[in-house]
């Protein structure tokens, strides 16, 4: 595998706990996966094979992350990768744990797949529902195709105003936001419609 310098001058620029750690990945990789090549995303060194992402390698102040593309998922909270918090080589998995999951990461490529899977992320909780408030709701009421407009947007739409109106702080503030509800939505116009087309 032909080195990359810019792999070299970031190992030798991190931390002396770090650079063993990162040395020894970089080396493993290079003895059994002589056709794989090294490169930097986003300010990290790493390998790949048949043009998919094989392992990563990144350090930090306290520690260094690495990440082996084998379907497990990266960034789970324990550092960054999928082996945890990587203080010193005596925290690194056996050199054939980690030919075996480099092993897995070569079959999934080999297979058409492989490549950065991140970690599940828990659904978003729904927002609660925001009530009509009833000073726009009579404002609404006495312009009526304000008011068939305002029925007739988005509920996400909906939201941004009722969300703009009710975090006003002052009664004056208010009473703006609302008159601008109205008239914007008289014309069928959503809160921020002046940034849609940018």
């Amino acid at each position: 595998m032909p080195t990359d310098d810019r792999i070299t001058a970031y190992i030798a620029a991190r931390a002396a706990f770090a650079q063993p750690i990162l040395n020894h990945l970089r080396g493993l990789i290079h003895a059994h996966v002589p056709e794989a090549s090294e490169t930097i995303k986003w300010g990290m060194p790493f390998f790949e094979w048949r043009g998919r992402p094989l392992a990563m390698m990144a350090a930090f102040k306290g520690h260094a992350g690495i990440g082996i593309f084998d379907g497990s998922p990266m960034a789970s909270g324990e550092g960054m990768g999928n082996l945890g918090k990587l203080a010193s080589l005596a925290d690194l998995p056996s050199d054939s744990a980690l030919v075996e999951r480099l092993n897995q990461a070569l079959a999934l490529i080999a297979a058409g797949g492989g490549g950065m899977r991140q970690s599940a992320r828990l659904p978003r909780p729904p927002k609660a529902e925001i009530a009509m408030p009833d000073d726009l709701a009579a404002a609404l009421a006495a312009n009526p195709t304000a008011q068939s407009h305002f029925a007739s947007f988005p509920p996400g739409c909906r939201r941004e105003y009722l969300e703009w109106v009710t975090s006003a702080k002052q009664a004056a503030t208010r009473a703006k936001r609302i008159d601008t509800t109205v008239a914007q939505a008289a014309e069928g116009k959503r809160l921020n419609w002046k940034y849609e087309k940018c």
